[in-house]
C-alpha cells in the first residue's frame, strides 16, 4: 500500500539466504530467541555469531559475491543474523535492523507514503514519533490526525480518502493505553490502509501483532530487545515479502542501518528476553499494587490492574502486562518532579526496558515535544521502567520517594 518513490528491484534488495529452515513454528519462543539466525560459525565453530566489523567484501570476479555480501550498508552477516532472529520472534517474513527506532519509523513512512497521504496516529503517542510526524513528515506534505486508538470507532471516524497508515502503540507511551489490534486491523483493511504497531513496550515475547492482523511491527531495539541500556537500535518486521523488499530498498538507499557491534549487542540481549520480561512483568505488578494503595498517588496506569480500561483486551492479546508503570502524584507538577528527584534505586533518566529501574517526568523529558498539542501529557505524571532488581528494594525506594 502506498506509492513507492523509485524502482524497488536493484541488487541491494537481495539479502543473503537464511541459515535456518522454515521450522520456526515448531520451536518455542525461548528457543527461537537463542537460536534463530544464529548457526555456529562454520570456520571456527563459535556458538555466538561473530562481529563482522567490515565495510566491504572481496568479490570472486566482478559480481561474484560470497554469500551475497558486497558492502555493509547493504548487508552485513551480523546484521543478517539479527534480522532473521527478529523475523522469527515476531512471526514475520522479513526483519530489518536500523540505527535507531526513529530511523526505522522514518524509513517506513517514506516507503509507504507520498505527499498528500494521511496517517492516523494515537492521541498518546511517544514524543519522538509525534515529533517525526509534526516536524518532519508534515513538512514533506504528509497529513496526520489523532484518535483514541483504544476505540475502533474513533479510529474509523478519522479515516480520509487518502489514509494509508493507521499507527498504533499498545501499550502506549506513557499512558499505557491498550488497543485491540485485531479490531483496528479490521478498520485498516476496510479502508485499504496498513496497520503499523509499535510493539516496543510489549516486546514479541508478550505480544505478536502480525498474528493479530497488523501489517508492520516497529521496535526500538534499544529498549527490551537489547535490555541492558548499552545499545541504540530499531527494527521493522513485516509479513508481506514484497513490502519487505520495498523497505530493504529504502533501508539501503537511506543508509540508517544497524552497525555490526550494535546488532551483536541486540542479539545478545534477545537471548534472555523471555526470562527478563517475566521478571519485569512480575515486578511491575507489585509496584502498581503499591501505587494504587498509596495516598499520594491519584491515578495508576498499568494494564495488569483489573480496573485499567484496557485490562480485558490486554489479557486477551498479551502473555503478561510488561514492565512499564505510570502514575499521577497528588500535589501537581512539582510534587511529581520531587518524587523523581528523591528516588535513589530508580535512576532518573530517559529510555526504558533495561535491567535497571528508571524513573522520569514525561512532561519535561521524553514527551516535552508534545507540549501544547493534543498529545500533551499530564504535568503530574511520573513514568517508571521497572527493572529486574529485588522487588522489595524497589518498593522501599518508591515508598521513601513518595513519603
Amino acid at each position: 500500500m502506498g506509492t513507492t518513490l523509485g524502482p524497488m528491484t536493484d541488487q541491494h534488495t537481495q539479502q543473503p539466504a537464511p541459515r535456518h529452515g522454515d521450522d520456526r513454528g515448531a520451536r518455542s519462543f525461548e528457543t527461537l530467541a537463542i537460536h534463530a539466525g544464529q548457526e555456529a560459525d562454520p570456520l571456527t565453530g563459535a556458538v555466538v555469531p561473530p562481529i563482522y566489523q567490515v565495510s566491504t567484501y572481496k568479490q570472486d570476479g566482478v559480481g561474484g559475491l560470497r554469500g551475497g555480501y558486497e558492502y555493509s550498508r547493504s548487508a552485513n552477516p551480523t546484521r543478517t543474523a539479527l534480522e532473521e532472529n527478529l523475523a522469527a520472534l515476531e512471526g514475520g517474513r522479513r526483519g530489518l535492523a536500523f540505527a535507531s527506532g526513529l530511523a526505522a519509523e522514518d524509513c517506513l513512512l517514506r516507503t509507504l507514503l507520498v505527499p498528500g497521504d494521511h496517517v492516523v496516529i494515537p492521541d498518546d503517542a511517544y514524543g519522538g514519533t509525534f515529533r517525526l510526524f509534526s516536524k518532519v513528515a508534515e513538512r514533506w506534505g504528509v497529513e496526520w490526525s489523532v484518535a483514541d486508538t483504544s476505540d475502533p470507532a474513533a479510529v474509523r471516524a478519522e479515516l480520509r480518502p487518502r489514509t494509508k497508515v493507521i499507527w498504533v502503540e499498545t501499550p502506549s507511551n506513557p499512558l499505557l493505553g491498550i488497543t485491540d489490534i485485531a479490531a483496528v486491523a479490521d478498520v485498516a483493511r476496510s479502508a485499504g490502509a496498513r496497520l503499523v504497531v509499535d510493539n516496543t513496550f510489549a516486546s514479541p515475547y508478550l505480544q505478536q501483532p502480525l498474528a493479530l492482523g497488523a501489517d508492520v511491527v516497529v521496535h526500538s531495539t534499544t529498549k527490551y530487545m537489547g535490555g541492558h541500556s548499552d545499545v541504540v537500535g530499531g527494527a521493522l518486521v513485516v509479513s508481506d515479502p514484497d513490502l519487505g523488499d520495498e523497505l530493504a530498498f529504502h533501508q539501503n538507499a537511506m543508509g540508517a542501518v544497524a552497525g555490526p557491534f550494535d546488532s551483536w549487542l541486540v542479539l545478545r540481549g534477545i537471548k534472555t528476553l523471555a526470562v527478563r520480561m517475566d521478571r519485569h512483568s512480575a515486578n511491575a505488578t507489585r509496584v502498581a499494587e503499591l501505587l494504587v494503595a498509596h495516598p499520594k498517588v491519584t491515578e495508576v496506569y498499568y494494564p495488569g490492574l483489573p480496573g485499567h480500561a484496557g485490562h480485558e483486551v490486554a489479557a486477551k492479546q498479551m502473555r503478561a502486562f510488561g514492565g512499564m508503570v505510570s502514575f499521577r502524584v497528588a500535589g501537581g507538577e512539582q510534587a511529581a518532579v520531587d518524587v523523581c528527584d528523591r528516588a535513589r534505586l530508580f535512576t532518573l533518566g530517559e529510555s526504558l526496558g533495561g535491567v535497571e529501574s528508571l524513573i522520569e517526568h514525561p512532561g519535561r523529558m521524553t514527551h516535552a515535544s508534545t507540549a501544547g498539542s493534543a498529545l500533551e501529557v499530564p504535568a503530574d505524571l511520573v513514568r517508571l521502567s521497572v527493572g529486574i532488581e529485588a522487588v522489595d528494594d524497589l518498593l522501599a525506594d518508591l515508598s521513601q520517594a513518595l513519603a
